[in-house]
């Protein structure tokens, strides 16, 4: 069961209007610090903020990392990363109080009422394919009967939220992009000028970069096995991570003929299969029982999944922004899109989905296999599909050296410059 839905949440948005403007009002008597920053990932402690979260605290400044759940909080202090709940009073404060506010999913990564005033860098979580923000109708998707157009109201709570979700936009002043490809998409989305997205490469993928293939790969296999347990030396490991459906029941959910065919795949060429399920709605994938062919790892296992990916030997996915990701490593991919009018007709693409899956993608679990099939044992078609994420890799990814954070950095330090200060001294 999906656990998030646009129309929800935007229902939330609009029964909270008191306390932003209650936040609004508190921001403009607060004055920021010199120079405290404070951190948030709507995806725990991980992914492109803790990247950039590195160089900042190399680098000398103070900052501070909203929680919200105790699992983040045990993740930070694992870490040594001091922390603060971002829905106290004391996340209030300590975001009203930043100069630099850093998020990755949106503002509710920190304490949402108290951003105003910050300079506000926003990491995001992976390079866009199916269309985001403005360019997506999903975002302005409203609750129930509302959405149908039954009640009275749902133009001007649709016009409401639009105003709502450029104001928030227009407080952005930091979007890195991982390429001039993908700076259009974000721009477009967020309604940015170009000087608020500069191409730095993504930091979140900055681990894909360093060090050798070898020592990716040793890396990541370990972290992996933490996660799911022991794998048989030797074996081969599966990534298939689909992507969320905006609240909607997953249709890729193997039936059990499925699961029968996809078990006899991994016993006949001795791999393991991970199920990834994307964080805000997991589909109802019930393997079967006692074997140790399939394995779970779910967020509450691994929050960030890209420093684990040099760990796999193929990818299958969707639409997610994985396989941008995967591109880098590089993996193999087989794409698995059993929906793909009615997911294009209500989300859309940058682009065309061709462009990125090729014309061969899987429209069920029976052809997904024999695709598998021949990536496992054809030598001649792995390289294909390793050559086709290299090539994608170089449309989108401006940056392969894992430097990106320190060139977000950067970034943030010209823009604090330019930026004008209302700010004390004391913190």
């Amino acid at each position: 069961m999906a656990s998030f839905s646009f129309g929800a949440g935007n229902a939330r948005k609009l029964a909270a209007i008191p306390l932003y403007a209650v936040g609004r009002l508190a921001t403009l008597v607060i004055p920021r610090s010199r120079d405290e920053w404070v951190f948030g990932c709507g995806a725990g402690i991980g992914d492109g903020a803790l990247a950039l979260w590195d160089v900042v605290v190399a680098e000398g400044h103070t900052a501070r990392w909203l929680v919200g759940s105790a699992r983040e909080q045990a993740d930070a202090a694992a870490r040594g990363i001091p922390t603060v709940p971002k829905q106290s009073l004391r996340g209030l404060w300590r975001t009203a109080r930043a100069r630099v506010v850093v998020v990755t999913h949106g503002f509710g990564d920190v304490n949402r009422y108290a951003v105003s005033g910050a300079v506000v860098v926003q990491l995001w979580h992976g390079i866009p394919l199916k269309r985001i923000g403005l360019d997506s109708p999903e975002t302005l998707r409203l609750p129930g009967l509302l959405e149908r157009g039954r009640m009275p109201g749902a133009s001007f709570a649709r016009r409401l939220l639009a105003g709502m979700f450029r104001g928030a936009a227009r407080r952005i002043r930091v979007l890195p992009a991982a390429s001039h490809l993908v700076r259009g998409r974000l721009e477009s989305a967020f309604a940015l000028a170009d000087d608020s997205v500069p191409v730095t490469g993504e930091p979140r993928v900055d681990v894909l970069s360093r060090g050798t293939p070898e020592d990716r790969r040793s890396a990541a296999s370990t972290q992996l096995e933490q996660a799911i347990g022991p794998v048989e030396p030797g074996a081969r490991v599966i990534l298939y991570a689909p992507t969320w459906r905006d609240g909607a029941p997953d249709p890729a959910v193997p039936s059990d003929r499925d699961w029968e065919l996809i078990l006899r795949l991994l016993e006949r060429y001795e791999c393991v299969l991970v199920l990834r399920s994307h964080p805000l709605g997991a589909g109802d994938y019930q393997p079967p029982p006692e074997t140790g062919r399939i394995r779970r790892l779910g967020s509450d296992l691994a929050p960030d999944v890209t420093p684990l990916l040099p760990g796999f030997d193929v990818l299958v996915t969707d639409y997610s922004s994985l396989a941008f990701d995967a591109a880098l490593v590089p993996l193999p991919v087989v794409f698995l899109a059993p929906d793909l009018e009615d997911y294009a007709a209500r989300r859309g693409f940058y682009g065309s989905y061709r462009d990125v899956a090729g014309a061969d993608w899987a429209t069920d679990w029976p052809d997904a296999v024999r695709q598998l099939e021949s990536v496992l044992a054809d030598p001649g078609e792995r390289e294909r599909r390793l050559e086709r994420s290299r090539a994608l890799s170089a449309q989108v990814h401006a940056f392969r050296d894992g430097g990106s954070a320190s060139r977000v950095y950067r970034a943030i330090l010209a823009r604090l410059a330019a930026a004008p200060r209302r700010v004390e001294g004391h913190r």
